[in-house]
């Protein structure tokens, strides 16, 4: 029972047992540890495998009989813990079993895992024991697993497989010596066929025959010394031996499907077992060791494991890779990128199960698990530490996947300071100097998402929907903004740092804190100043008053005037009201105030944008007369409407989102924006005549028209009329030609726009968290209308219930609506006619009862998404003045 209670705090006994021959003890008993620990692995073989023999007289073999069942790991370690307490004896040869006896007579009679150790009681009568030698260190390659293999199915005993398979898979520097590519040396070892009796002849052995079998060179010690990587020019670079994999992938792979064609049944348990210890020793070197990944290769080790093709079966799943997973997320992350980049380079086709399997886990654990605000998932190791590997695996699947081309680099191009421009005064964050890389990973190796035009694996696919239905938004976010200096305890572990698994709606409510966040600081902070000032002091509140007729006029005054007196009121919640109307703006007049602006700026009458019937979106217009800061005011009010939680009504091609967060446009960009130019260009590309001057006549210059329908033509290089695109100059002659279309021609005006932009959004996890896909969802909404969602999500008050028959009339009016009616309801009910990200679920309309049957028109509360309907009595008469209320009611009064 003791036993038992020393091991059964840790989930798997291995740890327990690697803790104790780990203690601290002088180092004269460094071997007795390691001898210790060798003696109870084949114990616990001997008792959960068996020596092979049938009938074996041994009653702690398995292969007695003497065992019936198989014994769960936390007892068979403790029965192995038992055997060497008790000096039971080892199904061997008789000299190997005499030299293990005295090892054990010598572990007992001297204390190696201090003195409260079960093992620390001297056994009177013993002599001095004999001196043991090391045993040489196995290792497999695929001839030498080949050969196995041959033999066990020649002789029908397949003993000396299973012994080979857990001395190998339960040693670190056994399995981490296995399967080098070519040039990699390796320890000198026994042929396959002799692997399981050599210890045999090891005790004839001369010391220095045993250093020729272990490779060692000049040191006295036990332990081998793993041979040095391929690449050695690397690691003597990084000082870290676990940053470059020398894993021969193919012949792993040859070897793994030759071995599990085989009946699995054979080994597998036993598989299992050895993977169970290796792992949990690993993890608690990583975890008393920090520094033990400088000088031992983890990643060969983590290569082979995760290679296994039988990961996905229920055994592997449950007992080995969370503990692979754990040990993973320990390494440095010098070591995470070299894996990155391995696993881009030889496990393509393998990294969808790689995580489909870590999702399935992942749910798994959610839905097994019992989460309250007190224990969160974010407290869960396997969770957080198979979000790491997912990481990972996220990382590989950009850096295998189709990137942009070599002209897709960072912008840093600055507005010059021009005298027409009121905001050029203002101090704000510079392209040049912009964060650009916002995690470990991507900061060692210099990649980000932006980079990736088609990855692998869809970027959706790696969301896990129950973690999203599960999570504390409000607590993670805590986490995040959690110092990583707070030495009062460990830094928590956040999903925000991970946001490759939360899906836009879970990643929108992180910012909706951290926008609400905000405004409560300024609105704080207004109100100190207000004790101290007086009433000089400001509004809490950032207030715009404005005409419906001077929409645009009135907006861009007031907030310039804002900007130029202190921009930092920007972060302050917008109230708008309407000049002679009494609506009070609890957040439907702000949708209001959106809503008629972004129909106003986009207005051809303008000038600033021009259409692109095309794509149907809105571009800047590169001739526009507007000046930069009328620009930055549209930027500001983009931004004003993210800070607010507005969906805006917007149409603009997806390059505009890449360059918000940083990216300059390119080639591929104007597939989506100017499709009919990008053929042309594509075509030209495709083209492989030798006679392409005469064919297409085309000079270095591109031509497009002004304001007035004025045709422009600009050189696209120096001389470029004189220079025709040929053969050596077409990939030039594309790359400059969208260039100039997406950056250069409206230059002036991005930046400007850009500008006002990040004057919103500059101390917001934006720009980390979301991809320019899911900008553009943020900013604009999702585009699928499905009213049955928002049927399913409608709550009802005042008397009404899903059964009343007002309300049956009103969906069944509603299901007949087209789509512009659909939206014109939208609008009605919520100030806007956009769909949230997430789905009309997430909008959470409330219907509820306004009075007894009369003529009065349905009713809306926009700030609170709340329809009034009187309880009218007929379903004629519902859907004649719903279908008046939308269509011909605007602007706000007093109910």
């Amino acid at each position: 029972d003791s036993l038992l209670q020393e091991i059964s705090p840790s989930p798997y006994s291995s740890c327990t047992l690697s803790t104790m021959m780990d203690c601290d003890t002088p180092e004269e008993g460094s071997d007795k540890r390691k001898s210790a620990q060798k003696l109870i692995e084949r114990y616990y073989y001997q008792l959960t495998q068996g020596c092979g023999r049938v009938g074996c007289d041994n009653p702690d073999c398995r292969s007695s009989g003497n065992i019936s069942t198989t014994l769960p790991p936390n007892e068979a370690a403790a029965r192995a813990l038992n055997c060497l307490k008790g000096r039971a004896r080892l199904c061997s040869q008789p000299a190997q079993e005499e030299e293990q006896m005295d090892i054990v007579e010598d572990i007992l009679r001297h204390p190696v895992a201090g003195p409260s150790s079960t093992l620390g009681h001297p056994v009177p009568g013993v002599g001095q024991p004999c001196p043991r030698q090391p045993k040489p260190m196995l290792f497999l390659s695929e001839a030498k697993l080949d050969q196995l293999i041959s033999e066990c199915t020649e002789s029908g005993n397949y003993t000396s497989l299973k012994q080979t398979l857990w001395d190998v898979f339960s040693s670190s520097e056994s399995l981490g010596a296995s399967w080098p590519m070519t040039g990699v040396s390796t320890p000198a070892t026994l042929p396959a066929s002799a692997a399981c009796d050599s210890q045999q002849s090891l005790v004839k052995m001369s010391k220095e025959e045993v250093r020729a079998l272990e490779g060692e060179k000049d040191v006295d010690s036990s332990e081998v010394e793993i041979a040095a990587p391929v690449e050695a020019s690397a690691v003597s670079l990084t000082g870290m031996a676990s940053s470059v994999c020398t894993v021969d992938i193919q012949s792993l792979r040859s070897s793994y499907e030759k071995l599990f064609n085989m009946d699995n049944s054979i080994f597998e348990a036993g598989l299992v077992n050895a993977l169970v210890m290796l792992c949990s020793n690993i993890e608690m070197d990583l975890k008393v060791k920090p520094n033990i990944a400088k000088d031992v290769n983890f990643l060969n080790l983590y290569e082979i494991v995760l290679e296994l093709p039988v990961l996905g079966c229920e055994a592997y799943l449950e007992n080995v890779v969370p503990l692979v997973c754990r040990g993973i997320a320990l390494l440095p992350t010098s070591s995470q990128a070299a894996l990155v980049k391995s696993w881009s380079k030889h496990s393509k086709e393998r990294l969808k199960s790689m995580l489909e399997n870590l999702q399935q886990i992942l749910s798994l654990r959610v839905y097994t698990g019992t989460f309250t605000r007190d224990h969160l998932m974010n407290d869960d190791e396997t969770i957080a530490s198979c979000t790491t590997v997912i990481r990972i695996i996220y990382y590989a699947n950009l850096l295998g996947g189709e990137h942009y081309s070599k002209q897709a680099v960072w912008d840093t191009s600055e507005l010059p300071l021009l005298d027409t421009d009121n905001f050029s005064s203002i101090q704000m964050e510079g392209n040049a100097s912009r964060k650009r890389y916002h995690d470990p990973i991507s900061e060692e190796m210099e990649l980000s998402p932006l980079d990736v035009r088609v990855p692998l694996i869809p970027l959706e696919e790696f969301y896990n929907e129950p973690l999203n239905e599960t999570i504390e938004m409000d607590r993670d976010f805590a986490y995040w903004k959690m110092p990583d200096h707070n030495f009062s305890e460990k830094t928590k572990f956040s999903f925000m740092s991970h946001p490759f698994i939360l899906n836009p709606a879970t990643k929108a409510q992180a910012l909706y804190y951290d926008n609400r966040i905000r405004m409560y600081s300024e609105r704080r902070n207004n109100l100190v100043l207000s004790m101290m000032a007086g009433a000089f002091a400001s509004n809490p509140y950032l207030k715009l008053q404005v005409r419906r007729d001077h929409i645009v006029e009135d907006a861009l005054v007031e907030l310039e005037v804002v900007v130029l007196e202190n921009p930092q009121d920007l972060k302050k919640q917008l109230m708008v009201e309407f000049d002679a109307e009494q609506g009070i703006d609890e957040g439907g007049l702000s949708k209001e105030f959106f809503q008629l602006i972004v129909e106003e700026i986009f207005n051809p009458d303008y000038g600033m944008f021009i259409h692109c019937p095309e794509s149907h979106t809105y571009w800047f217009n590169p001739s526009s007369y507007e000046s930069c800061a009328q620009f930055t005011l549209i930027g500001i009010v983009l931004g004003l409407a993210m800070y607010n939680s507005v969906i805006l009504d917007l149409h603009l091609p997806s390059v505009i989102y890449r360059k918000l967060e940083g990216k300059k446009g390119v080639f591929e960009d104007l597939k989506d924006f100017k499709q009919s130019v990008w053929k042309g260009l594509k075509d030209l590309l495709e083209y492989s005549g030798e006679d392409m001057e005469e064919v297409f006549m085309q000079p270095f210059q591109i031509n497009y028209t002004d304001l007035f329908g004025s045709m422009i033509t600009t050189d696209l290089k120096d001389g470029g009329a004189d220079i025709l695109v040929n053969q050596e100059n077409k990939r030039e002659y594309v790359d400059l030609y969208a260039d100039f279309l997406l950056n250069k021609c409206v230059e002036k005006q991005f930046l400007a726009f850009q500008r006002g932009f990040i004057l919103v959004t500059s101390e917001s996890p934006l720009h980390m968290m979301f991809t320019p896909q899911e900008l553009e969802m943020l900013i604009c909404g999702e585009k699928e209308f499905d009213f049955n969602e928002l049927e399913n999500s409608t709550e009802y008050d005042g008397g009404f219930s899903k059964e009343t028959n007002c309300v049956r009339w009103f969906w069944e009016a509603v299901h007949t609506m087209d789509l512009e009616d659909k939206r014109k309801l939208l609008q009605f009910t919520t100030g806007s006619d956009r769909i949230p990200v997430g789905g009309l679920a997430k909008l959470k309309l409330i219907i509820a009862k306004n009075g007894p049957d009369s003529d009065r028109l349905p009713s809306a509360h926009t700030c609170f998404n709340v329809l009034l309907l009187p309880e009218y009595s007929s379903k004629e008469k519902m859907g004649e003045l719903l279908m008046k209320a939308i269509k011909e009611c605007k602007g706000f009064g007093m109910l």
